[in-house]
């Protein structure tokens, strides 16, 4: 339940549409639900602004089918993710009208935001996990620009992208190896930037270590680092960098963080 939600809740209440009974039971449902191996958090959406996902791995697809069709008693989005194709079948045949992409189910996407978000990776080999981001990005709105093999390995072709990386409100930088893009694109945006170390890489790239470390010592001021292989974790960053855009209900306008325009 997220605050418009609650507030129709008790707009009816107040036109005689619903009882004080029926707003008890709503509220008793708000903060979470117990289904005996989950208590899924209803309340989350109203603590943090942005709702519960269920994470797929370790749990089985009837677990998985069972928290997404409570998820969906709610208003908002709803995410499956990290989910094998038993999970997300499951899912889905409780909960038709999914939309998957890679590893990630969404039901009910967000409204459309403004807002220019770039997601770009070193090499292709990255692309799962920026496919989770923007699967993320996509289902509270936003729709991200995804930019795909632009390594410093060869640097020129993410010098083509300069202006995009200009115009845009929030970059995620996707990179393993030794993770050199999150410096370097840091070095060419005013943007916030989030940086995601990826487990792929030669040698020494330590399943992701050796990126998380570079991107951790960059020398571009101002990069935000998630975890390993978290394209999961830095969408959830860029929607609450740039939530607080939208709240008092208008939208900001593209390339407003950019610019320095304030709403």
């Amino acid at each position: 339940m997220d605050e418009t939600s609650l507030h129709r809740l008790l707009d009816r209440f107040a036109a005689g549409d619903i009882d004080a009974t029926a707003v008890v039971e709503a509220l008793r449902h708000l903060p979470y639900a117990d289904l005996g191996f989950a208590r899924v958090d209803h309340h989350r959406v109203l603590r943090q602004g942005l709702p519960e996902a269920v994470y797929a791995p370790g749990k089985t697809p009837a677990q998985c089918a069972a928290i997404v069709a409570e998820l969906l008693t709610s208003d908002g989005p709803v995410l499956l993710t990290r989910a094998d194709p038993d999970q997300a079948a499951a899912a889905l045949a409780g909960a038709p009208g999914g939309q998957r992409r890679g590893s990630t189910v969404v039901w009910r996407t967000a409204p459309p935001r403004a807002e220019v978000v770039v997601v770009i990776t070193a090499g292709t080999a990255d692309l799962p996990v920026a496919e989770e981001a923007v699967a993320v990005l996509e289902a509270f709105g936003f729709s991200p620009r995804l930019v795909a093999d632009c390594g410093v390995a060869g640097i020129h072709r993410l010098l083509e992208q300069t202006d995009a990386l200009g115009q845009a409100d929030a970059v995620i930088v996707v990179a393993g190896m030794e993770g050199a893009l999150a410096s370097v694109v840091g070095g060419l945006t005013p943007a916030p930037v989030v940086a995601v170390p990826t487990s792929v890489g030669y040698g020494a790239s330590l399943q992701g270590v050796t990126a998380l470390l570079a991107m951790l010592s960059s020398c571009a001021a101002g990069v935000a680092v998630v975890g390993i292989d978290n394209g999961f974790g830095a969408a959830h960053a860029v929607a609450r960098a740039l939530g607080l855009l939208q709240r008092g209900g208008s939208a900001a306008q593209p390339g407003a963080v950019a610019a320095g325009l304030h709403r």
